[in-house]
């Protein structure tokens, strides 16, 4: 049987001393904790705790001495609040004195194991729940576990912008200027007309002046 509480979830237990510290009714059960709902299942763990720090006696009645610590003020409460753990742990006290309230997860692990012959698991329930006690006692605990400092990720580089100069497109191969260019190649353009006339051998004079008059007409003047 182990000597010193233990709870999966160990907030629980914090959340019901906040609730005490509002109003600490005189007899505190495994019913009292279930109308919070709080630590469904659980409730007789958190009891156990709240005995073992001398909250509630046996029977689930308050102490005289927790209902004066309990009322106190924030600014009053963790000195307080301290003795009444340095009291229930004295012999973790004993042995480690004042840094017993800075112990890391680990080291408060290893000792209840070998103070109560129990599990990894449970060790490790019974040291999460003492640092629930010194935080409220005002105490900075060791770190739960230390876990791994996220690796700093360097930020990605940008892809290299291309120096290669953008190949700009030649004015000559625009639409306009091809345009523009066909219009001027063919405006340079010359055209020549071979024109063969066969005049009759018995023509007249007059038939020879009107073929003239007519390539004048419609070949030359046009």
């Amino acid at each position: 049987m182990t000597t010193h509480p233990y709870i999966s979830g160990a907030g629980n237990v914090e959340q019901m001393i906040g609730f005490l510290r509002k109003n600490f009714p005189p007899t505190v059960t495994s019913e009292t904790v279930k109308k919070f709902s709080l630590a469904p299942n659980n409730e007789s763990y958190v009891i156990n705790a709240l005995q073992f720090i001398g909250a509630i006696d046996g029977d689930g009645k308050r102490s005289a001495k927790a209902h004066d610590v309990f009322v106190l003020d924030d600014k009053a409460f963790p000195a307080a609040f301290g003795a009444m753990i340095r009291e229930a742990y004295k012999d973790l006290f004993d042995l480690r004195g004042d840094s017993a309230w800075t112990l890391g997860k680990s080291e408060l692990t290893a000792y209840f194991r070998t103070s109560d012959k129990t599990s990894e698991a449970i060790g490790g329930r019974q040291a999460a729940l003492y640092q629930v006690f010194a935080r409220l006692a005002g105490y900075e605990t060791g770190s739960v576990g230390s876990a791994p400092k996220p690796k700093a990720t360097k930020p990605k580089a940008s892809p290299a912008k291309s120096t290669k100069p953008n190949k700009a497109r030649s004015p000559d191969i625009t639409e306009e200027n091809i345009v523009k260019k066909e219009f001027e190649t063919r405006k340079d353009m010359a055209l020549t007309v071979r024109i063969e006339i066969n005049l009759p051998a018995n023509g007249s004079k007059e038939t020879y002046d009107n073929i003239f008059k007519s390539i004048r007409a419609n070949l030359i003047d046009e």
